[in-house]
């Protein structure tokens, strides 16, 4: 199979189900967002981190692929003309988000209570987990709006939501593991 198809040099791309589209449809936008942040998570991943860590991230790719599938399906060709879903793939339930959810519940039991906001930065690794969590946000941003047009599951855009909290609980929880300097943001007071 050849990487390139040449299908694309116009300007437009296939939706799976054959539907093309502009390549900067907001379908497109929404689910390229989802592979960058997967990618994001897999520099993390190849971090110096637990083991316990990465097999949550490797468990959260997975998931990322899943709602990158949902993004990219034509939404009027998801049933095919057998009755069955084109997406012969689990898709993102509650327990998924819930997982998440319970990672950041064990995380935070060992973290200081959050009194101010937190600086990015400290390590590179926990520099990282902040740049994927703006990336998750942004992700976010795309397919809410794209779920106005086009509605979807509601539990893929849970998990987004849900996932930039994890990516945000990982950073802090990063910096106290490495032992990196956490910045508490302190604004300065009108003088």
């Amino acid at each position: 199979m050849k990487v390139y198809t040449k299908t694309g040099d116009k300007g437009t791309t296939a939706l799976f189900g054959g539907t093309r589209v502009p390549k900067h449809h907001i379908r497109i936008d929404s689910y390229g967002t989802i592979d960058e942040l997967n990618s994001h998570i897999g520099l993390i991943r190849d971090q110096d981190i637990d083991e316990a860590y990465k097999k949550i991230l490797i468990i959260i790719q997975d998931k990322l692929f899943t709602i990158g599938a949902i993004l990219a399906t034509d939404p009027e060709k998801m049933i095919l003309k057998n009755g069955k879903e084109r997406l012969n793939i689990n898709k993102i339930k509650v327990n998924d988000v819930a997982l998440l959810e319970t990672e950041m519940d064990h995380m935070n039991e060992e973290l200081p209570p959050m009194t101010h906001f937190v600086l990015p930065g400290g390590h590179q690794t926990v520099s990282f987990c902040h740049i994927a969590r703006c990336v998750c946000r942004r992700s976010e941003r795309l397919a809410t709006a794209l779920y106005e047009i086009t509605p979807f599951e509601d539990t893929a855009l849970q998990y987004i939501n849900r996932l930039s909290d994890y990516l945000f609980v990982l950073a802090r929880k990063l910096s106290y593991d490495l032992k990196a300097d956490e910045v508490k943001w302190i604004p300065e007071k009108n003088s």
